[in-house]
This record gives structure tokens, C-alpha cells and sequence, in this order.
């Protein structure tokens, strides 16, 4: 299925048009909407916001709340992303938390032939209660069905143990409501291990929880990176080993190159927003805008939207 695609893009006038000049470009598929700031990657996100009223990720942001675009996507600063967010765009009713989304390579997964997952929330809201993380089940679900084309995806909540009775009072009434609701297909508890080995399509956690998990992760990738440098250097029987592995270290790097997925959501606003890599070139830009367009085409918002209401009615019900 193809989408027409109508871009926006957002930031100085002067600048993008001298960029187009340099590149091949539909002209009558652009247009450029001026913003006069810019929030660097190491500014403080809330102070930024609050001076730059130009920045050009609040003037995209409003652009989306207005409804003169149906997705955002930016390579900025993730604070200012998340803040602007919270800021400009109106959330679905009946969430009071927003989720970042991490998409991480598993081991194979008997759910999907996708070699990626989802954590959420990765840093969007630090602490979360019971009903925040039900949602955020709803939200990875629909978001796996509709980006990794999982029918049913599987979700699994992220605790000390696979015991129903583990966690405290927060975890353990999400896990009840999770059990309970048959829009989900959940698998339980899972455990950290489960996350790089493929325990379930979706795995859900509070904000804290999930930015610890996801920078081990990324810090686990750097060693290994690291030891494989000393040990090419150090003998010949390494050097050998390491070529003998060569192919399938060349797939692993295509599978973790975020290149190729494109980006995170940002979840539970009426509008979908993708939050690609610091170091995005052309092809991860152009993937990114292909999520947005998906998510938008699937109305994965309003799915999301349709099951929090169901929950909501259910639980006002007499």
C-alpha cells in the first residue's frame, strides 16, 4: 500500500530552500513552514522552551495541534520533544501519561517474524501508576499491530519476577487489569532477561524502570564493541575467529542500525510522533517519515483512543 505524501518542513525559511537547491525534489510535494529558533541537543529542554517561543519544534508541534499536519517526526533534543508535546498537543482522553516507545532487536520471537520489540515507557513519565501502565499495553499493542504488522502482539509487564503476586500494589492491579482484558494478549510478568531474548512483543514498564533497562542495553553493545577491538589486535587466532564471524556480525549490525527502524513513538497524544536518532541521515529520516505516515494511515491513535474509553466506561459502570 503507498501513501502520498505532503511534507512539511519546519525551521528557517532561507536555510531549507538553499538546502533544496542542492538536492532532487517534487516541490509540489513541500512545504515550508518558517520558525526562526532552533533547541540545541545540549540546552536545558524546559528553560529552551520557555525563551525560544519560535523554536521549531513548538511551531511543528503547533502545526500538528492545529491539524495542518497528522504526524510529527524530529532528530532534535528528546527532552524538548517530549516537553513540547506535552505542551502543544492535546492527549488522548482519559491519559494523563505519555509514553516513549524503544524499539530493541530480540532473539527470534514466535509472535512475529519482526526482529524488533517495544519497551514503554523508556523516559516519557518517570513514575506511573497501575491504569498508566494498562495503557501503555494499549499503545505498544496497537503500535506493534500496526508498524510490525503483529496481528495479536503479546505484552508483558516488566518485574522482579514471573510470580502474579511480585511487585507492589501498582504492578501487581496492572497485571490483574492486563489478565482480565481480552483486547491484549498478555504472557505475564517478565523479567530483565526476557527483553533482549524476546519474552513478548510489547513489554511495559514505568518510565525510570525502562531508561535504566534500555542504557544497560546500550552500554552492553559498547563493551562488546570494545572487547571485539582488543581482541582483533591482540592475536591471530582472534583475528581469525572474528572474521570467521564476520557475516553474521554484519547482519547484527543491520538489525541494531537504527537506520532501518526509523524511530520511537512518542504514545498517547491524538497525533503520532516519531522521535528519530541524534544522527539520522537520509535514509533514517526517510524511514521515520514512513512509521508516521503507517501509524497515521492505521489511525493507531484512535485505536488506542477506542480502548482506553472502553476501559474507562467499564470501570465507571455501576
Amino acid at each position: 500500500m503507498t501513501t502520498n505524501l505532503q511534507l512539511l518542513l519546519v525551521g528557517r525559511r532561507e536555510v531549507i530552500e538553499a538546502d533544496l537547491k542542492n538536492i532532487t525534489h517534487q516541490a509540489e510535494q513541500i512545504t515550508i513552514v518558517d520558525a526562526r529558533e532552533v533547541i540545541g541537543m545540549n540546552e536545558k529542554a524546559r528553560v529552551a522552551l520557555d525563551t525560544k517561543h519560535d523554536a521549531s519544534i513548538l511551531v511543528a508541534m503547533r502545526t500538528v495541534a492545529s491539524g495542518d499536519a497528522d504526524a510529527l517526526v524530529s532528530a532534535g533534543s528528546t527532552g524538548a520533544l517530549v516537553l513540547a508535546a506535552a505542551q502543544e498537543l492535546p492527549r488522548i482522553p482519559g491519559i494523563d501519561r505519555a509514553a516513549l516507545a524503544a524499539v530493541y532487536p530480540t532473539r527470534k520471537r514466535d509472535s512475529s517474524s519482526d526482529p524488533f520489540a517495544l519497551i514503554l515507557d523508556v523516559g516519557a513519565s518517570v513514575r506511573v501508576r497501575s491504569q498508566d501502565l494498562l495503557f501503555f499495553a494499549y499503545m505498544g499493542s496497537a503500535y506493534a499491530r500496526s508498524i510490525s504488522k503483529v496481528a495479536r502482539p503479546t505484552v508483558g509487564l516488566l518485574n522482579m519476577g514471573s510470580e502474579e503476586n511480585k511487585g507492589d500494589a501498582a504492578l501487581r492491579q496492572a497485571h490483574a487489569w492486563m489478565r482480565d482484558d481480552p483486547r491484549l494478549h498478555f504472557v505475564g510478568n517478565v523479567e530483565g532477561n526476557d527483553i533482549p531474548t524476546g519474552g513478548a512483543d510489547v513489554i511495559v514498564c514505568e518510565g525510570y524502570v525502562g531508561n535504566v533497562a534500555l542504557k544497560m542495553a546500550e552500554g552492553v553493545s559498547e563493551v562488546f564493541k570494545s572487547l571485539g577491538k582488543q581482541a582483533f589486535r591482540q592475536s591471530l587466532l582472534s583475528r581469525l575467529g572474528l572474521l570467521l564471524l564476520s557475516r553474521a556480525l554484519r547482519r547484527l549490525k543491520g538489525i541494531t542500525d537504527y537506520r532501518e527502524y526509523g524511530g520511537a513513538p512518542l504514545l498517547g497524544f491524538r497525533a503520532p510522533v516519531i522521535k528519530a536518532h541524534g544522527r539520522s541521515g537520509e535514509v533514517a529520516i526517510a524511514n521515520a517519515i514512513k512509521v508516521a505516515a503507517k501509524a497515521v494511515r492505521d489511525g493507531v491513535c484512535s485505536e488506542i483512543e477506542r480502548a482506553v474509553a472502553d476501559f474507562t466506561a467499564a470501570k465507571t459502570d455501576p
